[in-house]
């Protein structure tokens, strides 16, 4: 399937610099895809035109006269910036010009700035934001991260719906099983919200193990973790707090004493495999879910090579039909409670 990436160029700690390039790489590896790239007018440069020579009707260029600051608020960024590169990119594919959006920006305007312009689909209250995390089983899909602060047991049903097509769309998983993050495995654990929560889970459709804990996460006990943005927000920071803090201590160990620089050395090809199966770039890419529109957010700071890993995701999400996937699983969900009401009002 043809898709076409709009790209926020403007975006991020490192903006053109980073984004260009990736576009560029993205074309160069999936040679039936199509971008457009949104930015200022005087990023495209000669020096930029003489390098888009080599894409031809693949590479398609959008102007924009603005930015949206990193440090700006979500609601001034909508309001206020209605022609700004992110923006843009939104409303391209509203249009349908693309088929889905990626921006290394603002989290909170883009968010906004989405569920604006594209809405949410029929059957989704809140949209999510959905990442991958590393596991002991090689990934965890985890959401909510951040969007949604305060949930009920529907919204957290929601979310991990959206999360199984997720995973269905990009990794192709059949059945891909569902974990409620809760403070303990048992039943009678958490508050109010997530034993509701469990119940729907249990009534549904989804694979879904059960309640799991913080450290089911990295052990990858399921293939996606189901939790609030609140919960998932400390998470995932604390998470990379922790990784940071374990590549810091190594090197700080190694470098302690002759004899620590010469096993260092020695070890060194042992550390390269470690830190490439640890490296965040490889994950890059949160996918913002319930929206009528592919939309994915690169980290802010990431570089070329885990920018091109967030234009890959988003390519993949839009290539097999995440959208309809939702909506249709949404509203085979709708039918059947609508079917139990019934069912139980005739008893």
């Amino acid at each position: 399937m043809p898709i076409t990436l709009a790209i926020d160029c403007m975006g991020g700690d490192h903006g053109p610099s980073v984004t260009i390039p990736s576009a560029f790489q993205f074309l160069r590896e999936d040679t039936q895809a199509r971008v457009i790239l949104v930015g200022l007018s005087e990023v495209f440069d000669e020096a930029f035109r003489k390098s888009a020579q080599e894409f031809g009707e693949r590479l398609i260029v959008r102007t924009a006269s603005e930015v949206v600051e990193m440090d700006e608020a979500p609601a001034s960024a909508m309001r206020g910036k209605k022609d700004s590169s992110m923006r843009v990119a939104i409303d391209l594919v509203k249009s349908g010009e693309a088929t889905a959006a990626v921006s290394a920006g603002n989290t909170g305007a883009l968010m906004a700035i989405s569920r604006f312009v594209l809405k949410t689909l029929p059957g989704i209250d809140r949209p999510a934001i959905a990442t991958i995390i590393p596991s002991m089983k090689g990934q965890t899909y985890m959401l909510d991260l951040g969007a949604n602060v305060d949930c009920t047991a529907e919204h957290l049903l929601q979310f991990a719906i959206m999360g199984a097509m997720l995973l269905e769309a990009v990794e192709h998983s059949s059945s891909p099983t569902v974990g409620l993050l809760n403070i303990g495995e048992e039943d009678i654990k958490g508050n109010e919200v997530v034993k509701r929560a469990a119940q729907l889970l249990r009534q549904s459709d989804l694979n879904f193990y059960g309640n799991v804990e913080g450290n089911d996460i990295f052990k990858g006990t399921t293939d996606i973790v189901v939790c609030d943005g609140f919960v998932g927000n400390v998470a995932l920071k604390s998470a990379e707090g922790l990784a940071h803090m374990v590549t810091t201590f190594l090197t700080e160990e190694f470098k302690r004493s002759l004899l620590s620089k010469v096993i260092a050395l020695i070890a060194m090809p042992v550390l390269r495999r470690f830190k490439r199966r640890f490296d965040p770039r490889r994950h890059n890419g949160a996918t913002l879910l319930g929206l009528r529109g592919v939309v994915v957010k690169s980290h802010g700071s990431a570089d070329q090579f885990g920018y091109v890993w967030a234009l890959r995701r988003a390519a993949e999400a839009a290539r097999n039909n995440l959208i309809d996937r939702i909506a249709t699983r949404m509203q085979a969900a709708a039918a059947k409670a609508q079917n139990a009401t019934a069912e139980d009002s005739a008893a």
